[in-house]
């Protein structure tokens, strides 16, 4: 699979060389002491915890941006499983570059393996096929384009990019709009000028009953915020198929394995994917 398709590699480039700004500040004074100018290194990359491997593309972006000549081979792809122990790939180049780079390309490596392996987990203790784990905008200022990319190499999908790419309607819209019928009448006046699909957050069932009887070809989406189970079922059978259905609110690799035989659930959104996350473990290594 091309995680990589309609990614956009120069807006990337840009949020990189601000790391890479951030980390060298006026210069990297250690390296500067202490290696020659013109020095050869050689270094591998060491895989200390199993799970799924992300960002090959954004790493090798890294040392593009630094120094071109810099060789990277890698022995693996995005999305793929790596086991403690693995060496993923070798560098060699101007060791001070390989330095320059080695903090910020493995930071980025790390946390978007770590995302990677989490959705993949919760995607396995789910088992259910027909229900897609999303993510959220609970992302890192900054790093939100990386972070999405890693769910989906981990299998999972992605939800909004940024506050354009859908309408989704939730509680504090609701509640400046003075209510749910209010937003509703809105949403019915000027549907026609919205391309994008409709989403809105329901609270409980009253709401849920609500859309049903008053978003019918308004809405393309319902989520159900912090619903109970019981109260997820009953929420499909009011349902019967006329919108997707989201659940959202709570869910994470403890409880996940609750909602593998719903049915009529078409998403799971959690944002637990991105903001609560451990990094993979991953160091880089110099060798002769």
């Amino acid at each position: 699979m091309n995680y990589y398709r309609n990614f956009d590699f120069k807006e990337a480039g840009k949020l990189i060389e601000s790391a890479l700004k951030e980390d060298l500040g006026k210069g990297d004074i250690t390296s500067n002491l202490l290696i020659p100018e013109n020095s050869k290194s050689k270094a591998e990359l060491l895989i200390k915890q199993d799970g799924i491997i992300a960002g090959i593309e954004i790493f090798k972006l890294v040392f593009k941006i630094i120094d071109k000549d810099v060789s990277i081979k890698f022995r693996v792809k995005d999305g793929e499983r790596v086991s403690e122990g693995q060496v993923i790939g070798i560098l060699s180049g101007n060791t001070r570059n390989l330095l320059l780079g080695e903090r910020t390309s493995l930071n980025l490596l790390q946390r978007m393996s770590g995302i990677a392996t989490l959705t993949n987990q919760l995607i396995k203790k789910l088992n259910n096929k027909n229900i897609k784990i999303t993510d959220t905008r609970k992302t890192t200022p900054n790093l939100r384009m990386f972070e999405k990319l890693a769910v989906k190499a981990g299998g999972g999908e992605n939800h909004r990019s940024g506050l354009n790419d859908m309408v989704l309607v939730k509680d504090n819209h609701i509640e400046a709009n003075g209510g749910l019928s209010g937003t509703l009448k809105i949403l019915k006046q000027k549907r026609s000028r919205v391309k994008e699909k409709i989403e809105i957050e329901v609270r409980n069932l009253t709401e849920m009953k609500e859309v049903i009887s008053n978003g019918k070809n308004i809405i393309d989406r319902v989520m159900l915020d912090n619903f109970a189970i019981p109260e997820i079922k009953k929420a499909v059978d009011l349902n019967k198929g006329m919108f997707e259905i989201e659940v959202s609110g709570g869910i994470n690799q403890k409880n996940i394995y609750k909602y593998s035989k719903l049915k009529g659930i078409d998403f799971i959104s959690i944002g637990y994917l991105t903001h609560s996350v451990s990094s993979l473990d991953i160091s880089l290594n110099f060798f002769t």
